[in-house]
């Protein structure tokens, strides 16, 4: 039993990282899936970086720490103000007939909960009427005066970190869709591969531009990483100045090209192509980014994206979204029929020429 639990521990560490079926380094939504495991000093980073936590944070997260937080705010000063009036003696006193050489610090605080209903109010700065604090008690004001500065500095942190959460660039990324699958068709007889981005909001976004990393596991266990170049059909620039309709990027197959040995190998190799797509927001000017990722098994082979420009009734522009990921099967190549070879030959009727024609391999034509 222990030799076999050896073997399938040896086994299962042999397998490469990228093998399993349902492993990637990158999600189709642009997460990555990689685990930091013993690294040091991992808590001390987090509490430094506590504002980039908020923001990385879910909503639901977020909103239980920051009702969480508030609560524990109220807890803690209600509390001191609970001590406050034993310390002072107040707890057992007729608040409405206290002795002539007694202050009272704060009217009517007979117990925990009168205590924590002060500090709500005094935090919100509600302000009821029925409870106050009194000016003759220097400890009730020394108090009030730390509760309010420190509620000030929790309510100015918690709306600062709300407006930056809703502003994030990272929102609008949400907005731009890249096709499930990729192809490789064939370009004036040359292949490329190619992916589709859209924009499915109205807004334009400004100074697109487009970077692509091929992972692949080597033999040794290392992550061998090689950058990829895309363009924007003939546009030379490398950032694309107005996105708001669906863009093709094509990268060319050359042999010089770092997936030309991956994707003509005839046994399916392993690897995964990252997409990053970086795009300013021309309202604000802030720069968001969008990523995913094709697996040999989402890469197409001889097939095109199906067209989605058409024409409304008026004329103007419309895309059919509906075709954004549907692929189809591409011609096969048209290189010989450009120059068909062609025979000359004659129709005679009784000895008579009447008509001339020609037969080429691609059809009959006059």
């Amino acid at each position: 039993m222990r030799t076999d639990t050896i073997d399938n521990n040896t086994t299962k560490s042999s397998a490469p990282l990228l093998a399993n079926r349902y492993t990637r380094m990158v999600t189709k939504d642009g997460h990555s899936t990689f685990h930091m495991d013993g690294a040091q000093g991992k808590g001390l980073a987090y509490l430094r970086d506590a504002w980039g936590i908020l923001m990385d944070m879910r909503w639901r997260w977020m909103m239980l720490v920051f009702s969480a937080s508030f609560v524990l705010h109220w807890l803690v000063f209600a509390v001191l103000w609970y001590l406050l009036a034993e310390m002072n003696g107040d707890l057992e006193l007729d608040h409405d007939a206290p002795p002539d050489n007694h202050t009272i610090c704060v009217k009517y605080i007979t117990s925990f909960t009168a205590a924590f209903s002060f500090s709500l109010e005094t935090q919100l700065t509600i302000g009821y009427g029925t409870m106050f604090p009194s000016g003759d008690c220097p400890s009730a004001i020394a108090l009030l005066a730390i509760q309010m500065v420190l509620g000030l500095m929790l309510e100015a942190f918690i709306t600062g970190a709300f407006v930056a959460k809703i502003a994030r660039p990272k929102n609008r990324a949400f907005s731009i869709r890249f096709t499930h699958s990729a192809v490789v068709a064939h370009t004036e007889g040359k292949p490329y591969l190619m992916f589709q981005v859209a924009n499915t909001r109205p807004s334009p976004l400004t100074s697109v531009r487009v970077s692509a990393i091929v992972y692949q596991e080597t033999d040794n266990g290392q992550l061998h990483q090689t950058s990829v170049d895309f363009h924007l059909d003939s546009i030379t620039s490398e950032e694309c100045p107005f996105f708001t309709f669906p863009l093709t990027y094509y990268h060319s197959i050359t042999p010089s090209s770092p997936l030309a040995g991956l994707l003509q190998r005839e046994a399916p190799c392993h690897f995964e192509l990252v997409i990053f797509l970086s795009a300013m927001q021309e309202g604000t000017g802030e720069t968001c980014q969008r990523r995913t990722s094709y697996l040999p098994s989402e890469i197409i082979m001889h097939h095109c994206f199906a067209s989605m420009l058409a024409r409304g009734t008026k004329g103007e522009y419309q895309i059919k979204m509906e075709n954004f990921d549907k692929t189809i099967p591409e011609f096969p190549p048209a290189a010989d029929s450009k120059n068909p070879k062609r025979t000359d030959q004659e129709i005679r009727i009784n000895g008579q020429l009447t008509e001339s024609f020609q037969i080429c391999e691609t059809g009959l034509t006059e």
